[in-house]
């Protein structure tokens, strides 16, 4: 019989069904991007009002598309870390009514690891370990040395904002939408990355695998309204905007990449996993793809519906429950970013 995996970690609403075999028979996600965009980013009490009206319908349509009753579920995996409070508990909250009703067990699972678990959900055994794990999302930008599902090491990651974070704030600046990772995509497909020179802070770092976005997005900030500039100075638009966003997004592709490769020549794997909703960007992707072929290193990214959150790769439970691991009633949430990680 299959699991019933719950994702409430920021601001998507989701559930899966997952068979013992890593088949995926359902994956819903219910966005909620437009609440958000107001804003610019997340604000954490609508995120989990949000969750707390979806969280029932989303996993009753889930059970439905997989083709099963509720009584056809052998477990329920929940990500409880990291994340967001208040939206982590909506979660947990559905998780241990639905885990009690059922008689059922209970599993807690991390997302930062589930990101890169989504590449076995695509790549089945093409993942040897030990390897070294990218995910870049909107919360999290971090390299670890992957021995396992479970076993995770973190090398390092953002000293500051996280990649999908910066592009949030980039977008901003630029006067483009929210979120703001595909806007500036979109925009920079019509620049010239080579246009300014941005700076790659730590890039030349051979010692530490750790990156930084703060000191990028202000530069960014100051090439658009330079200091002593009037406060309402209006966002550039055109080309000159165009070849701001290619200029930004190959900047972080490139500090990214940067660490990604100090990793593989530091450690010696031959195998890079990459996750999270960073890593569905077009030029992140085909970057990674061209350092793999240079290193002779294998790449593997997921398909672009499991780069963003989702609950499917909650089928890293399924790694638990085959150690006879589960946890009782009491299961609690662990919140806070991955720069605290274990």
């Amino acid at each position: 019989m299959p699991l019933l995996a719950i994702e409430t970690t920021c601001d998507e609403t989701a559930a899966a069904v997952v068979t013992r075999g890593r088949e995926v028979l359902a994956s819903i996600v219910a966005s909620q991007e437009r609440l958000h965009a107001k804003w610019r980013g997340v604000v954490p009490e609508i995120a989990s009002r949000a969750h707390v009206e979806r969280i029932i319908p989303v996993i009753d349509e889930a059970v439905r598309r997989a083709g099963i009753t509720p009584h056809g579920i052998e477990a329920v995996a929940v990500a409880v870390t990291p994340g967001l409070v208040g939206s982590l508990l909506v979660g947990l909250s559905a998780a241990k009514g639905i885990a009690a009703t059922l008689r059922v067990p209970i599993v807690g699972y991390d997302h930062v690891a589930a990101h890169l678990y989504a590449c076995r959900l695509a790549h089945g055994e093409a993942v040897r370990y030990p390897c070294i794990g990218l995910v870049a999302s909107g919360g999290h930008t971090s390299l670890f040395l992957v021995r396992g599902p479970l076993e995770l090491e973190r090398l390092g990651g953002t000293i500051d904002d996280a990649a999908g974070e910066a592009f949030d704030k980039a977008a901003a600046i630029l006067g483009l939408g929210y979120p703001g990772g595909p806007e500036i995509e979109r925009a920079a497909r019509e620049g010239d990355a080579a246009s300014h020179r941005l700076p790659r802070p730590l890039r030349a770092d051979r010692e530490r695998f750790d990156m930084s976005f703060s000191g990028l997005k202000t530069a960014l900030r100051y090439l658009v309204r330079p200091p002593g500039a009037p406060a309402d100075t209006p966002a550039p638009t055109g080309r000159p905007r165009a070849d701001l966003a290619a200029a930004f997004q190959q900047a972080v592709v490139d500090s990214i990449l940067a660490k990604v490769e100090l990793a593989v020549v530091k450690t010696g794997c031959r195998t890079v996993a990459v996750g999270g909703g960073v890593a569905a960007n077009t030029l992140l992707r085909e970057s990674l793809a061209d350092l793999g072929r240079r290193l002779g290193v294998a790449v593997l990214m997921p398909p672009m519906a499991l780069c963003t959150d989702n609950a499917a790769m909650g089928a890293i439970a399924w790694e638990r429950l085959e150690r006879g691991e589960d946890d009782g009633l009491d299961l609690d949430i662990r919140p806070g970013t991955d720069r605290a990680w274990r």
